[in-house]
């Protein structure tokens, strides 16, 4: 008697598992697409898309300002598509066996060499026995990469700090302060950074471009800090949901770029950035594009295989395969 109420009792389980699943993924294809996007500079091309969809009947969009939160919905299914950056992305798709999909690339290189003033460099030569401060992951992989394709050797020629100030907001400010001589910022911390400074009488100089320096040692345009993916599940379920996002969210970076007044101000009001000020003068220096297809594969397997080169964790242990890009037959 009681192995025939257990099994009915499992019975009973399983059915309502598999009801509860088939109206989440009814709920899922009838529903508002799910989308995180990240604060900063890999959300602006967002933010257009936020401001026309606040009802939420088509998208539903939320900012965190943790990538791990984002890689952590995708690999749990609790988000339809994502913003987030390359490198993560890459991880992501090797974590689940090919579980999301790269729809398009949306920031090319965002990072700066910022100095204090007396410190003069020019070129990478100049920062031969030096110490430079960088933020954790992709700043540290790229500022790597252009280190040694420069003649310098990370640990005898040049320290790299990675681990001082690992959040490029701690960094942001010790620049401003004048506790540090030398760092790497992405945008639009740089912009903060400049005019914190100039409050506290700190006089600093950006003196290199790393999207520039990256151009002249790799493939021009293949710096891709940023990107846009879709769990392979969702797009296989809905297609033509997919692709009509991609027609808005393409819309919504042509805004940012063409309207940057009025798009700093949808950035400040959807809480992807704090001042809107800021985010006005920051978006020329922050490369947000839109590249999908062949292009986007095109500059996302240069990228991959220089990280692939400085450090396989950071995607994952392996480069992904053909069917990690979305549409670039």
């Amino acid at each position: 008697m009681k192995i025939r109420i257990l099994a009915i009792v499992l019975a009973t389980l399983m059915l309502m598992t598999a009801f509860i699943s088939c109206k989440k993924e009814e709920k899922k294809g009838d529903g508002p697409i799910t989308i995180y996007t990240l604060n900063g500079t890999t959300g602006f091309g967002m933010a257009k898309l936020m401001n026309d969809s606040k009802d939420g009947s088509k998208y539903e969009i939320s900012v965190k300002t943790d990538a791990a939160d984002v890689t952590a919905a995708l690999i749990n299914g609790d988000v339809d598509i994502a913003a987030l950056p390359t490198n993560a992305a890459a991880n992501v798709y090797n974590k689940t066996q090919g579980g999301v999909k790269i729809l398009a690339v949306n920031t090319l290189g965002c990072l700066y060499l910022l100095t204090k003033d007396g410190v003069t460099v020019s070129s990478f030569a100049d920062l031969r026995g030096k110490t430079v401060y960088v933020p954790a992951q992709n700043p540290t992989f790229i500022f790597t990469d252009l280190c040694k394709k420069n003649g310098l050797t990370p640990g005898t020629d040049i320290t790299i700090d990675s681990t001082s100030y690992a959040q490029p907001a701690n960094l942001r400010d010790a620049v401003a302060s004048g506790a540090v001589e030398i760092a790497v910022l992405p945008e639009p911390m740089v912009t903060v950074a400049m005019s914190k400074a100039k409050q506290a009488n700190v006089t600093l100089k950006n003196a290199l471009d790393l999207t520039a320096e990256w151009d002249k040692v790799n493939t021009p345009g293949s710096l891709v800090q940023g990107c846009v993916v879709v769990r392979t599940e969702y797009l296989e379920n809905n297609p033509e949901k997919v692709a009509e996002f991609l027609k808005d969210y393409k819309a919504s970076i042509e805004f940012l770029n063409t309207n940057t007044a009025e798009a700093a101000q949808m950035i400040q009001d959807t809480g992807i950035f704090a001042q809107a000020a800021v985010a006005e003068k920051a978006i020329p220096k922050c490369n947000v594009c839109y590249l999908d297809g062949a292009e986007m594969k095109g500059a996302m397997e240069i990228y991959l295989n220089a990280l692939m080169g400085i450090n396989a964790n950071a995607i994952g242990g392996k480069l992904p395969g053909a069917d990690f890009y979305y549409n670039a037959e």
